[in-house]
């Protein structure tokens, strides 16, 4: 059964990115609905690492994934967002033109939202796990193989094995090293993609005795019911071992897939959507893009540039929801009228 929706904008994507321009275009007297193929808002911050710390959201000296999303979603709680979860969005339709745009946005839970301008702020679009090429690894998957920690209890007392050299393998050695009875790191050489600091901070407990570290590459898992008891391990020399396991964590990177975006017209490079630095706009006059999934010289994929990205985005959005009404910008700690929608002063 189709549900027909209409709204000013309709944000693809409920990470943080797109949570923030609830906020900026709620401001502006706009009211947004969001869409996300994830189960809840947050997006990679909430499905991939809740309780990993962040260290550069100006304000926060440090705040976990999950409370920054936490916070950010009490921040738009005066603006009503209405949010569509676990939908995926199959079709955006044209129903204006470049001066007045209109959309009809229809997901694949039969859902149809009517709006004046579409905001995408879907990350790298949906994304999965690249999975290490290991014989029977489905049969541990969610038992004892896990590719994200959403829960750092879950590890305590146990042997915990980490595969990998990026920065989401280096991360997690050094948080769950406080739980986890031992913690063992398997990389294939002698360098890391990953914060130098974090990789010297793994090297003193390595220097220490507190964690293995071992080059080699995981070529087979025992175990039983889908709980690991032992992992066999090719090593440089082409010697095979055994090491004891409880839980292994592939780390391994994300596969993107851009899906039905990449059927939208939007002039994609190298999949990824381009969009000016003035006003975020997209080659489409009404659809906008922020957050990862945009490219433009000079970009950086962190979180606070997709808050940037919205804030100006929505200066441009307010010319096409209001487009008899002057905008004048205020600032929020001196205009009363914004301090009332915000419940406070």
């Amino acid at each position: 059964m189709t549900e027909s929706i209409e709204t000013d904008v309709a944000i693809i994507g409920a990470g943080p990115a797109g949570l923030f321009a609830v906020f900026e275009l709620g401001l502006l007297d706009i009211k947004c609905h969001l869409i996300d193929i994830l189960g809840k808002p947050g997006g990679q911050c909430s499905e991939l690492y809740p309780e990993k710390p962040i260290y550069d959201i100006p304000g926060f000296p440090e705040v976990s994934a999950q409370g920054l999303v936490e916070n950010l979603i009490k921040q738009i709680q005066p603006f009503n967002p209405v949010f569509h979860m676990g939908e995926m969005v199959e079709r955006v339709e044209s129903l204006g033109d470049a001066e007045h745009p209109k959309f009809r946005v229809t997901t694949d839970a039969g859902t149809e939202v009517t709006a004046r301008c579409v905001l995408i702020a879907a990350g790298g679009g949906s994304f999965m796990p690249k999975k290490p090429p290991i014989p029977g690894i489905d049969a541990y998957e969610g038992r004892s193989v896990f590719y994200a920690v959403r829960k750092v209890e879950q590890f305590r007392g146990r042997r915990v094995t980490i595969v990998g050299g990026g920065d989401s393998a280096l991360d997690w050695v050094l948080n769950l090293h406080p739980v986890a009875e031992r913690i063992t790191l398997i990389h294939r050489r002698d360098a890391f993609r990953a914060a130098p600091h974090s990789v010297n901070a793994m090297r003193e407990l390595v220097a220490a005795g507190a964690m293995d570290f071992i080059l080699g590459q995981v070529s087979g898992l025992k175990g039983e019911g889908g709980q690991l008891s032992a992992l066999t391990l090719r090593k440089e020399s082409g010697e095979s071992v055994d090491i004891a396991c409880d839980d292994m964590l592939p780390f391994f990177g994300l596969t993107m897939k851009l899906g039905p975006i990449a059927d939208w017209g939007l002039n994609l490079h190298e999949n990824l959507i381009p969009a000016d630095t003035e006003k975020f706009e997209t080659s489409t006059p009404g659809i906008f893009a922020i957050g990862d999934i945009i490219t433009y010289p000079g970009k950086l994929k962190l979180i606070l540039s997709g808050f940037h990205e919205g804030a100006l985005a929505a200066q441009k959005i307010h010319r096409y929801v209001y487009p008899d009404k002057r905008l004048v910008f205020q600032y929020t700690t001196s205009s009363t009228s914004l301090q009332k929608k915000l419940g406070v002063g």
